[in-house]
């Protein structure tokens, strides 16, 4: 498969910002769950005491193992979109606007019913924005946040890389 082809199925599954925005509060959801079902399992096994972890013990339990090693793993990825929000909030021009507008549109404990609603808590925040200026600055900050995500593998940046990469 050629270079070309092989960034364009890459990119295909791992560099849609906007997918891994709308899953943001369920893995959210699901990461805390799961990582309390792991303590009142391993608990729950091994009698310890709360404050008592799996790695301090050092029990060979391959499947408390791999479920803590998932639940690990799920918590650094939400840390990285964090931390590029975090990046993008404080460094781009812009960042503040944008980070309220993904605040409301997908990292907010709760999921907001509708634009208006998100449009409302905007303009509550200083931000009032127009139905079409939001779904602009939507647009854009998702934009920003994709090129802090993936640098200069992200969608944005596939016609650079055609040209750096010509067959």
């Amino acid at each position: 498969m050629a270079l070309n082809n092989q960034k364009k199925d890459v990119s295909k599954y791992f560099h849609d910002t906007l997918t891994l925005m709308k899953n943001y509060r369920d893995a959210l959801w699901n990461v805390e769950v799961a990582e309390r079902n792991l303590h009142a399992e391993f608990h729950a096994a091994y009698g310890a005491s709360n404050k008592t972890s799996f790695d301090d013990l050092g029990l060979p339990n391959p499947h408390l193992e791999g479920y803590a090693q998932s639940v690990s793993r799920s918590k650094k990825m939400l840390s990285v979109i964090d931390s590029s929000v975090n990046l993008m909030r404080e460094k781009h021009k812009k960042g503040e606007l944008y980070y309220w507008v993904l605040y409301y549109s997908y990292l907010s404990p709760q999921r907001y019913e509708n634009a208006n609603e998100i449009l409302y808590a905007l303009d509550g925040k200083g931000y009032p924005l127009s139905l079409r200026t939001y779904y602009s600055r939507r647009e854009e900050a998702l934009s920003i946040l994709s090129s802090v995500l993936w640098g200069y593998t992200s969608t944005e940046c596939n016609d650079i890389l055609d040209l750096l990469f010509v067959d």
